[in-house]
């Protein structure tokens, strides 16, 4: 699975919560991407096996329930494996700009 810059940003969010539920809106706040980016981005790597989800009732009348996210043991170590290979790359590529 090729990432992006901001699929790079989620998984690198969703590893630093180890096996923790995860809102979608934190982690909106972590990567600073909208919804319209980041919810695409999580149906994905759910579709891919990198996540589970599930959905929890609000303890608040009225309120709806919200989605919570996690990498799976599969997700975790493929997500390793990928930002390995995207480092390595950008690495080889080198500096983007010139000084």
């Amino acid at each position: 699975m090729r990432l992006s810059s901001q699929t790079v940003e989620v998984v690198q969010a969703l590893m630093n919560n180890g096996r923790t539920w995860s809102y979608g809106y934190d982690l909106s706040k972590a990567t600073g991407l909208k919804s319209g980016t980041l919810y695409p981005i999580l149906a994905r790597l759910h579709d891919e096996g990198w996540l589970e989800n599930k959905w929890e009732q609000s303890a608040e009348p009225g309120r709806p329930p919200r989605h919570l996210y996690r990498l799976t043991a599969v997700g975790s170590l493929s997500a390793k494996r990928a930002l390995k290979t995207t480092v390595s790359k950008t690495r080889a590529r080198g500096p983007a700009y010139e000084v």
